[in-house]
């Protein structure tokens, strides 16, 4: 996959690094040019320049790139220009990085659904979230084990976790269940708002846009989603 990155501080860097490790092309973007230096020989492509300006930014491949995400985490207000100047490009996929909370609601407020706490979650967990199909989060338990929010695949909905033989075939545990619906924000823009619904039991039914939270080894979750 191709992904743009705006922003070489720790977090954005890190996760470059790790895509760049896994096989994808990473355009690494940023203002200084001490930070595109150091990691030009880590990361497939680096670029010094002003993801706020709107001509420079439109000269970037934004057609065949999957995904952008904008990792700067010391100035809010390039943030915000940064994301909301993508967005307005219409990018196939924008995940914008959080600062504080009032930072978060300006993000969503301007339509953008997946925020990047990195205080709380890792590169490699991004990383991670990003390279395996269907994965929505994950918690590393050891190297071998993951506890992780997988989309319902298409070939599940409507049946229950019985009858989706999920134990029997992937050696997988589900552990609960999350609905994934959309409400309208203050100023009209959609937002994703999940709700938990409890212990999974074997009768709970696996429903379009749901995830679940699956418990195994990393080997029978790869499994799981490559047959997807």
């Amino acid at each position: 996959m191709k992904y743009i990155i705006v922003g070489l501080g720790s977090f954005g860097a890190s996760l470059s690094e790790k895509l760049t490790e896994q096989g994808n092309e990473v355009i690494g973007i940023d203002t200084n040019m001490n930070r595109v230096d150091n990691y030009k020989e880590r990361i497939s492509h680096t670029i010094c320049m002003d993801a706020t300006d709107e001509f420079t930014v439109s000269g970037l491949p934004l057609e065949d790139t999957d995904m952008v995400i904008v990792a700067i985490g010391e100035d809010k207000g390039a943030s915000v220009m940064a994301t909301a100047l993508f967005k307005n490009f219409q990018v196939k996929r924008l995940i914008s990085r959080s600062i504080d909370e009032l930072h978060e609601k300006v993000l969503h407020a301007i339509g953008v659904d997946e925020i990047v706490h990195p205080e709380e979650e890792s590169a490699e967990r991004w990383a991670k979230k990003l390279c395996l199909k269907g994965v929505v989060d994950s918690f590393e338990l050891n190297d071998d084990y993951s506890i992780v929010e997988v989309k319902v695949p298409p070939k599940l909905h409507g049946k229950t976790i019985r009858e989706s033989n999920i134990r029997e075939e992937y050696n997988l545990l589900v552990l609960t269940t999350i609905a994934n619906t959309e409400e309208r924000t203050v100023v009209g823009k959609t937002r994703n708002v999940t709700k938990v619904k409890g212990v999974a039991n074997p009768d709970s039914m696996l429903n379009k846009d749901d995830i679940i939270v699956v418990y195994g080894s990393n080997k029978d979750i790869k499994k799981f989603l490559k047959d997807d």
